[in-house]
């Protein structure tokens, strides 16, 4: 759907340049804004979503969430990723990972896939992870955003905007947009230290965070950040029926140790010039167990059995640099270059080629799985003017800019035991076949004009036409508009189109893995394996989101707001066309790969990513805050945020074999494995020098269809084991103490009580091992994780 017709909006641009003036405007549209909106003066200034200069939040057209530093650290999480799943209902994440998706961390927004939310720093679009999602669940071949690569210790706000945005800022921005704001202050910084473990004395935490500003001189500034996070791994794997023992580790989350840094600055070339950019780098290392495989399996090389250590470095990079200023024949302008990148080395200890080892009586234990790497160049001209036309009203606001970008992906081989002959246990090395370089140009012009069409009526038009050198040419356009009956209640809505390209990741990446008695694996669509599964080559999904919703503020420091949502999208892209058996290993056989000769064959799966199904997402967004003055008791500040969300399926595609694309899993991913419905609502109690903070979480019921793991259903690709998690409340505490002006010492809890999800039916249990669902978006599967903080400004 082209919601905006590009002649029109050349028109209208053209019309404005020859009929405007530059007069000064300031004053009159603050007249304008007092007629409506009542702004605070210590209210946040938004950049996500709008063009304009100087916008409040609550003023805004779009629904947007602004989320201080402040707010993150007192949750008491250490990865970005989960500090924001407890302030925002709406940001959710898969439960948990076994494979190399366990070892990166995304975030996703009104259950919606992490592709289709678009990540920005400080306004310029973030590259992604070359780490694929390839364990099962909903969101199997993401390659989204590592969130948790950007130093917590370096961020100022978030801002969050909850609204389809491809107009405005591209590809990805379907579900909504993540602006990441980091620090520019010139002095002053803190430094904390955090350490903490999970109830069941696992999963020991210790981070460091440092940042501090520094001046150059009276024209610019720099702020610097590091933060060091250590965890150890935790183990929710239960007894094994093999042995009754619980040799088996690999359920939990990884070991990691994560390093990141972050400079942030801006010098005034002259007076109207100023020349901004920062530069991230992180460093990871990453490990988790796979399956533990019995003493029988090769007793001659692992005569007490072994569990296969899957490990991963990465290294994460990104550099943004421009040049801004002022009165470039009356308009500010900004010209920037943005070159980030994520490269991942993956390899497997502790295990073994079976197959080798029969043929040759030996066989490596450490292998190289693959290598991988993404890398983004963007550049961007940008302009902005504001006019007081002669024949409107009105100021008009209008903003212009051209976008170019670069895109690589690339595969690496493993070595050869890691996929010769069945490959090394637990995860298959990446074959020669498999490796290679691919890459795309994408080519984007906007616009964007925004005035107001009455005294309290606000109106925004985007437009935006890219070409993909792949896929060719896409328009998409966003209008948004608000009205202010009264300075304490508004009406606003949005309509726009969103085209989202498939990522290069999606279309050639290739994964194995193998169990104890079966493989599966996702294959490239384009691949021959794929195809003769009935794979075709993957098309853009396009979607068109609605937004309708109202804004109060009722009495002083009280802002609710209602915001609902239909988001439908067409050719959405999802791992589908699974086969098992025969039809699995025929697909395997002809890209060339073969299987250990321990596997079974209705073990053995296969799929691959496609465009399986229109969806239609309904939702409603609720947010209250509430601040009140206990006077000599200090001061009360009360919130509450609520998410209804619920996918429906609005047609499924078949494949070239005239088969259903998805089967009752993949259906019960999109539809039943989110909660409906998440509800946060607590408070802060600030007196003298204590502050207490008290928060509730509320996770709707889910239901998911299970892999049967036993009996002759076992490994079925039609036939499931129905799964219900009941609702679960989590209640987060964090006291605090300002033991002077500069320290202050924290003592907490994420979920206090130690809450965990329903156990998983016996027969859904691999060898009875699993005992929580890892496929679904509910609670996390740790339990309880009690930390002290101490943090010092300085």
């Amino acid at each position: 759907m082209n919601l905006l017709n590009k002649r029109t909006i050349l028109g209208t641009f053209t019309a404005l340049a020859c009929y405007t003036s530059t007069d000064v405007y300031a004053e009159q549209l603050n007249s304008f804004a007092k007629q409506g909106y009542e702004a605070r003066e210590n209210e946040n200034v938004i950049v996500t979503g709008t063009r304009e200069t100087g916008k409040k939040a609550r003023a805004s057209l779009n629904p947007i969430d602004v989320v201080s530093g402040k707010e993150l650290f007192k949750t008491g999480q250490t990865n970005l990723r989960d500090a924001l799943m407890q302030i925002l209902p709406s940001v959710n994440r898969q439960t948990q990972g076994t494979t190399v998706g366990a070892l990166t961390d995304s975030i996703n927004l009104r259950g919606l896939s992490p592709n289709q939310t678009l990540i920005l720093v400080n306004g310029k679009r973030r590259h992604t992870t070359t780490n694929i999602q390839t364990d099962a669940g909903p969101f199997r071949g993401a390659t989204p955003t590592d969130i948790d690569l950007i130093p917590i210790s370096m961020i100022d706000h978030i801002e969050v905007l909850r609204d389809g945005a491809s107009a405005q800022y591209g590809s990805d921005a379907v579900a909504g947009v993540v602006n990441i704001i980091l620090k520019t202050s010139d002095h002053g910084g803190t430094v904390s230290n955090e350490a903490g473990a999970y109830g069941a004395g696992d999963g020991f935490t210790n981070s460091f965070n440092i940042d501090h500003g520094f001046s150059l001189g009276s024209k610019g500034w720099i702020h610097a950040g590091l933060s060091y996070l250590h965890r150890d791994r935790t183990n929710r794997t239960a007894p094994d029926i093999r042995t009754g023992t619980r040799n088996s580790r690999w359920i939990g989350d990884p070991e990691t140790d994560r390093i990141s840094a972050a400079i942030n600055g801006a010098y005034q070339i002259t007076p109207g010039i100023e020349a901004y950019g920062n530069l991230t780098y992180a460093h990871r290392n990453a490990s988790t167990y796979q399956i533990y495989r019995l003493p029988s399996t090769l007793p001659s090389v692992y005569p007490n059995g072994f569990s296969p250590l899957l490990g991963m470095t990465e290294n994460d990079y990104a550099a943004s640099f421009g040049i801004r200023g002022h009165n470039l024949l009356g308009w500010d302008w900004d010209a920037s270059s943005t070159y980030g990148g994520d490269r991942t080395n993956i390899g497997m200890s502790h295990s073994a080629n079976i197959n080798i080892y029969a043929l040759t009586n030996g066989t490596d234990t450490n292998f190289h799985l693959s290598d991988s790497a993404s890398q983004q160049l963007t550049n961007n001209f940008d302009i902005k003017r504001s006019f007081k036309p002669s024949f409107w009203t009105f100021p008009v606001h209008v903003a212009l800019g051209a976008e170019h970008r670069f895109e690589t992906y690339s595969l690496g081989r493993g070595s050869y035991q890691s996929y010769a002959d069945g490959g090394s246990q637990a995860v298959v090395g990446v074959q020669p076949e498999s490796a290679g370089t691919h890459s795309r140009v994408v080519y984007g012009v906007y616009g964007d004009v925004s005035t107001r069409l009455l005294p309290k009526w606000q109106i925004d038009i985007a437009g935006r036409f890219e070409h993909y050198t792949d896929f060719g040419n896409t328009e998409t356009g966003k209008i948004a508009t608000r009205y202010d009956f009264t300075k304490w209640f508004a009406l606003r809505g949005t309509i726009n189109n969103s085209i989202r390209a498939p990522t290069l990741a999606e279309e050639y990446h290739t994964s194995a893995t193998v169990t104890t008695t079966g493989a599966t694996g996702q294959l490239p669509p384009s691949s021959p394996g794929a195809r003769l599964l009935g794979a075709t080559p993957l098309k853009p999904e396009r979607s068109i989101n609605y937004t309708l919703g109202f804004v109060l503020h009722p009495r002083r420091n009280l802002d609710i707001s209602v915001d609902a949502y239909q988001i439908d999208i067409r050719d959405r892209i999802l791992d589908g066309g699974t086969y098992s058996g025969a039809q699995a290993i025929a697909a395997y056989e002809a890209n060339g790969r073969t299987l250990p000769s321990n596997v079974q064959l209705s073990g053995v799966s296969a799929s691959y990513l496609t465009n399986g199904a229109s969806t239609r997402t309904r939702g409603v967004d609720i947010t209250g805050r509430y601040k009140l003055d206990l006077r000599q008791n200090g001061n009360l500040t009360l919130d509450a945020a609520l998410n209804l969300n619920e996918t429906s399926i609005k047609s499924i595609g078949t494949n070239s074999l005239g088969r259903s694309l998805l089967n009752a899993q993949q259906i019960a991913y999109l539809t039943t494995a989110s909660p409906r419905n998440v509800l946060i609502f607590g408070g802060t109690w600030n007196v003298s020098r204590w502050s207490i903070d008290v928060h509730e979480m509320r996770y709707g019921h889910i239901f998911d269809q299970m892999t049967i793991q036993q009996g002759t259903n076992a490994y079925s690709s039609s036939i499931f084991q129905p799964y219900n998690q009941h609702a679960r409340f989590l209640t987060n505490l964090a006291v605090s103490y300002r033991a002077t002006d500069r320290l202050t010492l924290t003592v907490g809890a994420n979920n206090l009580f130690n809450t965990y999800p329903n156990k998983v039916p016996y027969a859904a249990s691999y060898y009875g091992q699993v005992k929580y669902d890892r496929y679904s978006q509910q609670i996390g599967i740790n339990g309880g994780f009690y930390y002290a903080n101490a943090s010092y400004r300085f």
